[in-house]
């Protein structure tokens, strides 16, 4: 549709009769044009009193007008036809949403700037002399402008689509390049896991034929280890055999021993009664007075003053190599015996969860026990280097309890008591410590381990 040349068209020029206008159909109306003219008459209706409403209208008049506009449609569009008042005061509506529109439709004059829409939905409702050619001229300009619209958007959607086109080209070009280099990479990947499958293979070969080499070689060698135990077997038995033997012959060596040992003893017992008598005879013919004092004495009153110190230190405990408590026994019962004892090296073993105090106070009323048993002389001696004074201890009777001086350690003053008893006299000296007992052999007594001794006090 061509625009007019001037600000206004006649109406009149294009359209027909008045009385032949209102004889026929209205023509049908464009969507934005039915939209239009619907929701001037739902305005419409929302304000007309209760009593002007037309009877098929009244359900919509309390209507939400968005709901009214979506499902009362048809039937205002219906009542617009069937009703010349609602139509007029729908057309009166209209006028007022577009001032002069209306007085220029009725003079037959289109406004050039005046909007399609418009003007098709004043036309329909005022149907003005001519009013179906302005209806369809106006239709067709909307249609033109949709067509113009459709194009616009078609072109865009084409650009768009064509922009798209590019993306996704693009898009396919880096996916192909990367899923390109990645079947090169899985390629690569496939051909080195083959290598690796095939290296595998060849290690599983070679390893099934040690097994097998390993297998055979153990087969040969359980066959040679049950061969060695039928040696062995046979060995064992050949041995027990020849122990049987050397035991008979024991036995028999043993019993045939016997009445000469018995006999030896008794010559020994006799010539010790003899030298005991002697001896005895000797002391009663040269008038000797028996002796009072003893070596160890000496010993006790040079450690018996001493000066200050800190206090009580412990004393470390070394292996030696174990002794019977018969030995102990037939020891003690040699005549004038001197027990010397490594205090807090027995202690240590027998006593060591008690304090320093009570461990003395155990084992000097253990040795006074002794003492009364055996009549030897025993004497105690605890590590007092480190003491600043010596510690309050009741020796009972029959037990000398010594500790060393500043500067002096047990051991050496054990080592002094050896020293001082005469060559010949039987010293006995408990300790285990292997120092100790090395120094006391070499001096001439006998030493015996703290455990011995312990296992004797046990028994007491």
């Amino acid at each position: 549709m061509s625009e007019p040349s001037s600000g206004a068209v006649q109406a009149t020029d294009v359209g027909e009769p008045e009385s032949a206008d209102l004889a026929l159909a209205p023509p049908p109306l464009a969507e934005p044009v039915r939209a239009r003219v619907v929701s001037l008459a739902g305005d419409v209706l929302a304000a007309l009193p209760a009593e002007e409403v037309p009877p098929a209208l009244r359900q919509f008049a309390r209507w939400e007008p968005r709901r009214r506009a979506r499902l009362a449609g048809p039937a205002l569009a219906a009542a617009l036809e069937t009703d010349p008042v609602l139509r007029q005061k729908v057309a009166a509506a209209a006028a007022r949403s577009a001032p002069g529109l209306g007085e220029a439709l009725a003079a037959g004059v289109v406004p050039a700037a005046a909007d399609p829409v418009d003007v098709a939905a004043s036309s329909y409702l005022l149907r003005q002399p001519g009013w179906r050619a302005v209806l369809a001229a106006a239709q067709e300009q909307l249609a033109d402008v949709d067509v113009v619209r459709r194009a616009a958007q078609a072109g865009a959607e084409r650009d768009r689509l064509a922009a798209e086109l590019e993306r996704v080209r693009a898009r396919a070009a880096q996916e192909l390049a990367e899923a390109t280099a990645a079947a090169s990479r899985d390629r690569a990947e496939v051909q080195h896991l083959r290598a690796e499958v095939n290296r595998a293979r060849e290690a599983a070969r070679a390893a099934a034929a040690q097994v097998a080499a390993a297998r055979d070689d153990a087969d040969a060698e359980v066959a040679a280890a049950a061969e060695e135990v039928r040696s062995a077997t046979a060995e064992r038995r050949l041995l027990r055999s020849r122990v049987s033997e050397l035991e008979r012959a024991l036995e028999q060596a043993r019993r045939a021993g016997q009445s000469g040992r018995t006999e030896a003893t008794l010559r020994t017992r006799l010539l010790l009664d003899t030298l005991v008598e002697a001896a005895g005879g000797l002391r009663r013919e040269l008038g000797l007075a028996p002796a009072h004092g003893r070596p160890a004495d000496a010993v006790a009153a040079e450690v018996a003053v001493r000066p200050a110190g800190p206090g009580v230190v412990d004393v470390a405990v070394r292996g030696h190599g174990p002794a019977s408590v018969e030995v102990l026994d037939q020891l003690l019962a040699l005549p004038r015996v001197h027990l010397v004892v490594d205090g807090y090296n027995v202690t240590k073993g027998g006593y060591g969860t008690l304090t320093l105090e009570e461990q003395r106070r155990r084992l000097v009323s253990a040795l006074a026990g002794l003492v009364a048993t055996t009549g030897a002389e025993v004497t105690c001696v605890f590590d007092g280097a480190d003491v600043g004074q010596v510690p309050s201890l009741a020796a009972p009777r029959g037990v000398r309890v010594l500790f060393s001086l500043p500067g002096m350690s047990a051991d050496e003053l054990i080592r002094r008591l050896v020293r001082a008893e005469p060559e010949g006299r039987p010293v006995v000296v408990v300790s285990s410590d292997r120092e100790v007992a090395d120094g006391v052999r070499e001096a001439g007594a006998r030493p015996v381990p703290s455990a011995t001794l312990l296992e004797r006090l046990a028994r007491s």
